[in-house]
């Protein structure tokens, strides 16, 4: 298997502007060999090699079992770089130096089809079963009815808690589960009260919590036809008070970097967090606290319609490119990435990559109890907890009106009217929009 690294990739990345005018040129995906081909070689793009492309390298394995002169070529592709290359070539027309397959932000998803539609081929239900994975997921890369992607994985959004401080308190993971935001704050409260730890941190500025309390009720930015509905959002304002509420408490922590938030529950300075369930990679760097933690689903909005306990934050999928051997990447994805509890079964201890594959929850190596969470099947539960996350509607303007609601929850929490700077902040979608 040829690779190039990281910082090859970046040369790439930036030389795709020169290199697509130059008559005789190769882009990366020479030697694919087309659809229809008999060659059995697939490009994909992906990027971080402890977790994309360590899943990638498992499942080619996999697939070489049965198909012996099947390769895959990884050329590692930090996402902000992928999705530039993407975007020149869709408006250069130099489609052929797509890949086969290259991995998406989910959110990022939808903004490509419909800005790009001539980068992806789509996806056979016949080939997929995308029935096997949550419905919420799976429209991530869904247009119209169309299937795009295949999704890989999980976002599925966590509470996890020191339960040593809850217990110094008098709470265990229980009382934290199927709870309202009400119940939580008084709890969250009553926690700081008792211990000196707040329960929650995250970064300044960031939507984040915004965003996952938002969705946990199937509620989004936009309406169906990608009208922004910053204003006149029930659910949204709400959710705006809980995390005004939380921070004013002092439950939530506001914290001016990524690493800062990282270091705040590694360190003991606060007593869990809510993220998606690939933060427990950076939950178990503190082997100290090994045993002192525990996972649930996240508190629901109270008095909202549709509101759950379930949400999610972050996850990606693989798309197939309109360059691409389709029938090859198709047999590949389906066959490992959507049907292969071998794959995920290898690649969740090494990675903890979990699943969106629902099917891949039965297995034994997903119900085996974690010593660092005191013995829970933490993944078992993630798997569960991820069909019963709601849809919503991400759009081509997501990541503006998730800007915007960021700039909005900063003037709310300087003051601000609500209603007022969430005017401001349609009003710059709208803008950005025409």
């Amino acid at each position: 298997m040829k690779r190039i690294t990281k910082g090859a990739a970046l040369m790439l990345a930036l030389s795709v502007p020169l290199t697509l005018g130059l008559s005789g040129c190769t882009g990366p995906s020479e030697g694919d060999g087309g659809e229809g081909s008999d060659d059995q070689t697939l490009t994909v793009w992906a990027w971080d090699p402890a977790f994309n492309i360590a899943a990638l390298e498992a499942a080619e394995k996999i697939y070489q079992e049965d198909h012996h002169d099947f390769e895959l070529d990884i050329v590692e592709t930090p996402w902000e770089d992928l999705q530039t290359k993407l975007t020149t070539l869709a408006q250069s027309r130099q489609l052929d130096q797509l890949p086969d397959i290259f991995l998406m932000q989910s959110n990022a998803f939808q903004k490509n089809v419909i800005n790009y539609p001539d980068l992806f081929s789509e996806i056979s239900s016949d080939a997929v079963d995308f029935s096997e994975f949550p419905e919420s997921v799976v429209d991530y890369s869904s247009v119209d009815g169309v299937h795009y992607g295949v999704p890989f994985d999980s976002g599925t959004a966590i509470t996890a808690l020191r339960t040593d401080v809850l217990e110094q308190a008098g709470y265990t993971i229980d009382d934290f589960t199927d709870i309202t935001w009400p119940e939580f704050i008084e709890k969250g409260s009553d926690v700081l009260a008792k211990t000196g730890h707040a329960l929650l941190s995250g970064q300044a500025g960031s939507s984040d919590m915004i965003m996952m309390i938002l969705q946990s009720a199937g509620a989004s930015l936009f309406d169906a036809d990608g009208n922004p509905t910053i204003t006149d959002n029930d659910a949204l304002l709400e959710a705006i008070d809980v995390y005004a509420q939380l921070v004013e408490a002092g439950i939530f922590v506001e914290v001016n970097s990524w690493d800062e938030y990282i270091g705040s529950f590694v360190n003991g300075d606060v007593a869990g967090t809510i993220n998606g369930v690939w933060i427990v990679g950076s939950i178990q760097s503190a082997e100290d606290q090994s045993g002192s933690w525990a996972v649930t689903n996240l508190p629901k909005l109270a008095g909202v319609s549709g509101a759950t306990n379930y949400s999610a934050n972050g996850g990606s999928s693989w798309g197939i490119s309109a360059e691409a051997d389709v029938d090859l990447a198709t047999d590949f994805l389906a066959s490992t990435f959507a049907g292969s509890k071998e794959l995920y079964d290898e690649i969740l201890p090494s990675t903890g990559a979990v699943a969106n594959w629902v099917p891949a929850g039965d297995s034994d190596v997903y119900s085996q109890p974690s010593e660092f969470f005191g013995g829970q099947a933490i993944f078992a539960d993630v798997v569960t907890f991820g069909a019963e996350v709601p849809s919503n509607n991400t759009g081509v303007y997501y990541y503006e009106g998730r800007d915007a609601v960021s700039a909005a929850i900063t003037q709310i929490l300087s003051g601000a009217d609500p209603a007022t700077a969430l005017e401001e902040a349609q009003a710059n979608v709208e803008f950005a929009m025409k």
